[in-house]
């Protein structure tokens, strides 16, 4: 069932004009949202107004307790249904895939057209589609003396990482990196330029 759970601060309400809204997909520990978060935190015209997460194990939560965010837990069931119910009545400016596992309907691809963008662990085309996230990405970069790897941020489209790229970046692959060693740095470098170019896409 979709768990609604609703904070706000004490001292000043969130602008809730029509379209200032980003909205966040997560299923882990969520830490592109928290940067997100932060990074829009004294942005007057656009901030992030919801977190949706499929992963009721995530400490997500506690990282938005002092914050306007609502947050909502869902199961997979509810996807195409109430999860989807909800966005239209929200109504976001840009929807964030931000480590975002499971694949988006069609449903949403149509209805919320060039609204939707997802981050990616490596240069695409290369290794994407399904299973392809995380460790498995830079375990394969590693196994295969790729030279260098980076991040891609792209919109959603109806095959798996496959929508149109909006901006990569690269970083040589050294010859000591361990897959544990590229993770850390392609996080920083999500970290430092997915924000960027959300904002960049906003205004």
């Amino acid at each position: 069932m979709l768990n609604k759970k609703v904070f706000h601060k004490s001292y000043e309400p969130l602008k809730l004009f029509m379209n200032n809204k980003i909205v966040i997909f997560i299923s882990g520990r969520g830490s592109n949202a928290k940067n997100i978060i932060n990074y829009f935190s004294d942005n007057s015209d656009f901030q992030v107004s919801h977190v949706f997460s499929n992963n009721k194990h995530s400490d997500f939560v506690n990282h938005i307790k002092n914050t306007n965010v609502q947050y909502f837990l869902f199961e997979e069931a509810e996807i195409n249904g109430k999860v989807f119910r909800e966005l239209k009545k929200i109504n976001p400016k840009l929807i964030i895939l931000a480590g975002f596992l499971k694949k988006i309907s069609p449903l949403y691809i149509h209805f919320f057209k060039n609204k939707i963008i997802n981050i990616h662990p490596s240069l695409l085309p290369k290794y994407g589609g399904e299973g392809m996230y995380g460790l498995n990405i830079h375990k394969k970069v590693i196994e295969n003396k790729e030279v260098e790897t980076g991040i891609s941020i792209h919109y959603i489209s109806e095959e798996y990482d496959s929508g149109k790229i909006i901006f990569q970046k690269k970083i040589k692959v050294d010859k000591y990196d361990t897959p544990e060693k590229l993770e850390e740095k392609i996080h920083k470098l999500e970290y430092e330029y997915f924000p960027k170019v959300i904002e960049s896409l906003l205004i």
